[in-house]
């Protein structure tokens, strides 16, 4: 896949940019700038984590999902809410509540991601039962991380778990059940993800490890909150109801993942700063005794995601309290091992680099402008100010040696210039009237 070119969630509103650096600053891989007073996104190197969503006070970024109405386009469709949908109703005793209110939205089959997490909590546990697997293994369900790795640490992508993430197989269950039960045909039916932030949008328009997606849109939990709102708490208990387990409806959080899949040796991280630390920490081999690593690219886990209602904490703490009253039922005992073959669960492409960060083409001519780059960046003040419109000094030479912009726009070597020059001026002024 050609990554200059793959669709972006995260999108930039011009006309209400002003300029102000804040998303600068906070882009985990430098994929924002800011020259002419607006910024620019570098889709090259984007991962759509939705960072610069949360900072910008002009509501400059925006996530583009699908809208509600989109539904209409198919004859079938299926609403596959996350379960960090749950979480964003303060007292929800059982989440059959949200499913119930999601038919009432005039869905044809609602289906627990959940239950997907089920199914790949017992792959990956069996997975893990290999010999000779790379250590940590790296959880794949956040797709903003594993485009991190791809832009900051393309050498870890063979720790990744060449695993689908709990949406891809939850489309693919929900799908055939719903066909096996209606007796209609596959390409009648949409699936839909309750998506929490515009990673997952983007997944399912540039897969991950897939070359198409099960799911044919996503909508955002922000939109569909409003609409569930007024169902929550007005229905009766469905007994016919297919639970997803504890592990599953865990997902949702920071340390759910991990807890399901491998509780005795693993790590949990959530927030991109922090999963850029510890990534770095595998990087140098120094959690080679780790088994498993869980990196969510939001604060508290998917329940964090920036297109979420509810505050991150108090969602994560309403997601414990309902796990805590399910039956403590592992995937292990519900997941049969022939659904481990009866649906698609590993990835049919291998995890690629994303080589956006490379100077040149030609190895030599690479090798020619990071000499440059280097004696650019020794020449700069190395304050990472981001008065330049680039995030860091070393972000300035590079964009300097692609030719984006002049040393000049450095204000500091600009000031040490004009400073020299009026220098200059007064010396040239005393020589002539000498």
């Amino acid at each position: 896949m050609d990554m200059t070119r793959r669709y972006h969630s995260v999108q930039l509103e011009k006309d209400r940019c002003k300029g102000c650096t804040n998303c600068l600053k906070r882009c985990p891989t430098e994929a924002i700038r800011v020259h002419g007073g607006r910024a620019h996104i570098l889709s090259a190197l984007c991962i759509d984590c939705g960072e610069c969503i949360r900072v910008c006070d002009y509501h400059a970024k925006i996530a583009v999902t699908d809208p509600m109405d989109c539904v209409r386009d198919w004859k079938y469709t299926i609403a596959l809410p996350a379960p960090s949908l749950y979480g964003q109703f303060r007292g929800l005793a059982r989440p059959d509540f949200v499913l119930e209110a999601l038919y009432r939205l005039g869905f044809d089959y609602v289906f627990e991601v959940a239950r997907g997490a089920d199914i790949v909590t017992r792959a990956i546990r069996e997975k893990l039962k290999q010999p000779c697997l790379p250590r940590p293994l790296i959880s794949s369900a956040c797709p903003a991380v594993v485009r991190l790795i791809q832009v900051r640490f393309p050498e870890l992508l063979d720790n990744v778990v060449d695993m689908r993430q709990p949406m891809e197989v939850a489309a693919s269950v929900a799908r055939a059940e719903f066909c096996r039960i209606k007796g209609c045909s596959p390409e009648e039916v949409g699936c839909f993800f309750i998506t929490p932030c515009p990673a997952k949008m983007t997944a399912i328009h540039n897969p991950l490890g897939q070359e198409k997606s099960e799911l044919n849109g996503a909508i955002s939990m922000m939109e569909i909150y409003g609409l569930l709102l007024p169902h929550i708490h007005d229905m009766l208990h469905d007994p016919n109801y297919v639970p997803a387990t504890r592990y599953g409806v865990g997902w949702a959080t920071s340390n759910g993942e991990a807890q399901a899949v491998c509780p005795e040796n693993s790590l949990s991280v959530d927030g991109i700063p922090n999963v850029i630390r510890v990534l770095e920490e595998v990087e140098n081999n120094k959690l080679t005794d780790l088994v498993y690593l869980e990196g969510n690219a939001c604060i508290g886990g998917c329940v964090g995601g920036p297109l979420t209602f509810e505050n991150n904490y108090v969602a994560e703490n309403s997601v414990r309290k309902m796990v805590k009253r399910m039956p403590d039922t592992h995937p292990d005992t519900v997941v049969p091992p022939s659904d481990l073959n009866k649906y698609p669960l590993r990835n049919d492409l291998p995890f690629e680099p994303n080589d956006a960060a490379m100077l040149d083409d030609n190895m030599t001519e690479a090798m020619r402008k990071m000499q440059r780059m280097n004696e650019i960046l020794e020449r700069l003040p190395g304050y990472d100010c981001g008065s330049c419109g680039s995030p860091t000094c070393a972000a300035f030479a590079e964009d300097i040696v692609r030719g984006h912009c002049t040393e000049m726009d450095c204000i500091h070597v600009m000031k040490d210039r004009l400073r020299v020059m009026a220098q200059e001026m007064v010396e040239l002024a005393q020589t002539r009237r000498e």
